[in-house]
């Protein structure tokens, strides 16, 4: 196929640009850089089926010629960024989609969306279920990227419904592996790169707010996944897996042999204190689960962030 993929260049986007390459799709990765990183794509680079347009997607969506698949991932989606790039999170979220539904539109292409758990807000219902509509504050910090991703959802089922869009959403769960920055402000990467520092861990409130991570190749083949399958969706992708932020704390400082301390830190405003996925949907529409252990997915990651302290 020829997919394109927007956000090619950030964290998620470019592990899913090397697994299309991979299984022999042509990929054109779209990125403005403003989280994305060109060094994501230096294994893409290699690839003749490879193309990088850089480009705002909020502005212009330049690919010419007929295209199988267009795939949005384009967002900030870590904390500190999104709360430093409000308006522009909130218009990706918004003029963002409405252009790559145009583009899938004018191919007859399929149109994934990377939505999250974010949608769900703080939530009342544990572990989430898609049908469950979620807990969200509409104008707090967070909700620039939680109502930006709401919305996205809207208008890509919108175009199903009324312009018959071939469309498939779906709902991340926290996410860790290599390529995510030190500084991404999400548990793993975080605790990762202070204990590796010898600063102390940073956990906010008590620290019995638990979160469920996935390593990031078992997320990139449920995308693919829902890619390959007849499947509408919302569908979550997640590990079911649950640890309280204090026990990822433990484990990160065990794995790395550091001597850092934990500090606790006001909890900020509307965090959410339990995330968990209920993947029965996927598991019987994609046939998708997650395969690889919090302690292999950690010591992968624990390997690369040491390559950038090196």
């Amino acid at each position: 196929m020829r997919v394109v993929v927007a956000g090619g260049a950030g964290f998620l986007g470019s592990h899913l640009c090397d697994e299309l390459l991979a299984r022999g799709d042509e990929v054109i990765a779209l990125d403005n850089l403003c989280t994305g990183s060109p060094g994501n794509l230096a294994a893409a680079r290699g690839h003749d089926g490879f193309s990088f347009v850089e480009c705002d997607v909020t502005i212009d969506v330049p690919v010419s010629g007929h295209v199988d698949a267009v795939m949005h991932l384009a967002s900030p989606a870590s904390p500190p960024v999104y709360l430093a790039m409000p308006l522009e999170t909130l218009a990706v979220g918004s003029e963002g989609t409405r252009r790559l539904l145009e583009l899938a539109r004018t191919s007859e292409a399929r149109f994934v969306l990377a939505s999250t758990s974010e949608v769900y807000g703080d939530p009342l219902e544990h572990p989430q279920r898609e049908e469950y509509w979620g807990n969200v504050n509409p104008i707090g910090p967070r909700s620039v990227y939680d109502e930006s991703k709401r919305y996205a959802e809207a208008l890509t089922f919108a175009h199903h419904r009324a312009l018959g869009a071939r469309i498939g959403v779906a709902r991340i769960f926290n996410t860790y592996g290599p390529r995510q920055s030190p500084d991404d402000g999400r548990v793993v990467s975080t605790f990762i790169a202070q204990a590796l520092a010898g600063a102390p861990l940073s956990v906010f409130g008590d620290g019995s707010q638990t979160r469920s991570v996935c390593y990031v190749s078992d997320l990139v083949a449920g995308l693919v996944a829902l890619l390959d399958a007849d499947v509408t969706g919302p569908i979550n992708l997640g590990n079911p897996l649950e640890f309280t932020v204090l026990e990822i704390a433990d484990r990160v400082l065990a794995a790395t042999g550091s001597s850092s301390s934990i500090v606790h830190e006001a909890l900020p405003t509307d965090d959410p204190t339990r995330r968990r996925p209920d993947i029965a949907r996927a598991a019987a529409q994609l046939g998708w689960a997650p395969v690889v252990s919090f302690e292999t997915g950690l010591a992968r990651t624990i390997e690369h962030f040491r390559t950038l302290v090196a």
